[in-house]
C-alpha cells in the first residue's frame, strides 16, 4: 500500500515556503478542477478591545496569503475564509469583522476576490457521525469541493495537541461545541474531535508552525518562533506527525488514537512517509498541561499555592470545560490572586465543568455555570450554595459570588474583561522573533 505523505518544511520564504511544502506532499492532487475551495484558519480568540499576543495562537496571515496565491497559481477562483470565533458571546458579530479586517482578509478579498465567512452568521446543517454523534456543522465547509485547513501549531491544555482535527471544532455550532465536552467518559471531548472530519470533503492540511504554542490554546501560554510547515493530503497523517514534533507520541492523545482506530491505521506512523526535514531534526516538546496543588490547605493551581493562598480547593479543569467557561476561568484565577491579603480563604470551593462533585467540610461552594447548578443545586455536601449563573457565567453574577465567599475580588478586573489579554504582550517585548507582520497583510 503506498504510504501517506508528510512534509516538514522550514519556513525560509513568502510563498515559496508554502509552496514547496504543499507541492511535496501532493497536497494538492486531489483538488478538482475550478473547484470551490474552503479556507479554514485557526482564529481562536480575538478582542477589538487592545492588541495581543498571537503568535502561535491564530494562523498567521502570511499562510493564509500564501495558500490563496498558491490557489490562484492553480485556477482556482471560488476560495471562501471562514472561521468561527470565539468573542464575548455566542452572537456577537462584530468581533468577527474586527478580526477579519485587522488580520487582512479584508485585503484579499478586494485584492483577489476571495469571499469571508463568519461561520456562526452562515446556516448549519445536521451531521450524523455514527456512534450516536450528531453535530451541526457549517454548510459552506460542507458543501465545498475542497479543504485547506490551516491549523496553528500548539499543545492544548485539554486535548494535548490542537492540529487539523481539533482545528474542525470551529466549523460547528455553538451548541455542537459545548455537545463536544461531554460529561459521557466513554464518549468525551476526544472522542468527539476525532470524528469531526468523517463528512468532510477532501482536505489539504498545512501546519502553520511558523509560530508553535506550548500549553494553550489562548494567549497565556507560552510562545515560540518555530519557523516550520508541515504538509499532507491526509489529515490524520499531518496530525500525527505534528504531535510528534510538539513532542507526544501520538498514543498518548487520545482524539488520536481514536481517529486512528476508526480508520483501522497505526499510530506508530508506519505507513506514513515524512518527506523534507526529518522529525526528529525539528522536535521540541512543548508541555500542555497546567501544574496543580492539592494539599491540606487547598487544592489550586500552582502559582497560587506559592504564593501562600490557603482556604481555597479550586480543582483543575477537566475535559468537560466549555470553551466560553474556560475563558472566564482564567480571568477568575487572576482575580483571586489579586484578592488575596495573606489571612486563609474560608474552606471555598469552586467548581466547573459538567462532572465535578462537591467536597464534604467546605464551608461556601461555588458551582459555575448552568451545567454545575444543575447538577449539584441538591448535593447534601454543600453547606452554602453560591451560583454563577448563565451559559455562558455571567462575569457579574461570578463577582456576586466570589465576594459573597470572602474572596473580595475587583470587580474592575471583569470590567477590563477584554483588555486583559494585552497585559501579556509585555513577555514579548523588544524580541525580533515575535513580530507582528506575520499577521498583517500589505
Amino acid at each position: 500500500m503506498p504510504k501517506h505523505i508528510v512534509s516538514i518544511e522550514r519556513y525560509e520564504r513568502p510563498f515559496e515556503s508554502v509552496r514547496k511544502a504543499v507541492l511535496n506532499c501532493g497536497g494538492l492532487d486531489r483538488m478538482p478542477p475550478g473547484a470551490r475551495v474552503f479556507i479554514k484558519p485557526n482564529i481562536v480568540f480575538w478582542t477589538k478591545a487592545c492588541a495581543f499576543p498571537k503568535w502561535g495562537v491564530i494562523t498567521t496571515s502570511r499562510v493564509i496569503e500564501d495558500v490563496v496565491l498558491l490557489l490562484k497559481e492553480h485556477g482556482i477562483e471560488d476560495i471562501t475564509i471562514g472561521e468561527g470565533i470565539v468573542s464575548g458571546g455566542a452572537n456577537n458579530q462584530e468581533t468577527a469583522a474586527h478580526a477579519f479586517k485587522t488580520l487582512g482578509y479584508e485585503t484579499l478579498r478586494l485584492r483577489y476576490g476571495v469571499k469571508l465567512i463568519n461561520v456562526m452568521e452562515r446556516p448549519f446543517q445536521k451531521v450524523d457521525l455514527g456512534a450516536g454523534i450528531i453535530l451541526k456543522f457549517n454548510k459552506d465547509i460542507l458543501n465545498s469541493d475542497f479543504i485547506v485547513n490551516i491549523p496553528a501549531m500548539k499543545s492544548h491544555n485539554q486535548t494535548v495537541v490542537s492540529l487539523s482535527l481539533k482545528n474542525l471544532k470551529g466549523a460547528i455550532d455553538i451548541s455542537s461545541r459545548k455537545i463536544c465536552h461531554s460529561p459521557d467518559p466513554d464518549k468525551d471531548l476526544h472522542f468527539h474531535i476525532a470524528r469531526l472530519a468523517d463528512q468532510m470533503p477532501p482536505m489539504l492540511t498545512l501546519i502553520d508552525g511558523i509560530f508553535s504554542l506550548e500549553r494553550g490554546p489562548a494567549f497565556d501560554g507560552r510562545m515560540r518562533r518555530s519557523n516550520l510547515l508541515i504538509a499532507s493530503a491526509d489529515f490524520l497523517a499531518a496530525d500525527l506527525v505534528g504531535s510528534k514534533v510538539l513532542g507526544h507520541e501520538p498514543a498518548t492523545v487520545s482524539h488520536l488514537v481514536w481517529a486512528a482506530k476508526n480508520r483501522c491505521r497505526p499510530l506508530d506512523l508506519s505507513d506514513v512517509e515524512v518527506v523534507g526535514e526529518r522529525i526528529e531534526d525539528v522536535a521540541s516538546f512543548h508541555g500542555h498541561d497546567f501544574e496543580y496543588s492539592n494539599s491540606e490547605t487547598g487544592e489550586m493551581p500552582m502559582p497560587l499555592a506559592k504564593q501562600g493562598i490557603k482556604g481555597l480547593y479550586y480543582r483543575k479543569y477537566d475535559h468537560t470545560m466549555c470553551t466560553y467557561c474556560s475563558a472566564l476561568n482564567g480571568l477568575t484565577l487572576t482575580a483571586i490572586r489579586y484578592a488575596w491579603k495573606g489571612e486563609p480563604f474560608e474552606q471555598v470551593e469552586v467548581l466547573t465543568g459538567k462532572i465535578m462533585k462537591p467536597s464534604p467540610g467546605m464551608k461556601s461552594t461555588i458551582l459555575v455555570g448552568r451545567c454545575m447548578h444543575r447538577l449539584n443545586k441538591d448535593h447534601p455536601h454543600i453547606k452554602n450554595l453560591l451560583v454563577v449563573k448563565g451559559c455562558p457565567p455571567d462575569p457579574q453574577e461570578l463577582i456576586k459570588t466570589l465576594l459573597a465567599a470572602g474572596i473580595e475580588v475587583d470587580p474592575t478586573l471583569f470590567e477590563q474583561i477584554d483588555a486583559l489579554p494585552g497585559f501579556f504582550m509585555s513577555r514579548y517585548q523588544d524580541k525580533p522573533e515575535f513580530d507582528e507582520a506575520f499577521f498583517r497583510i500589505n
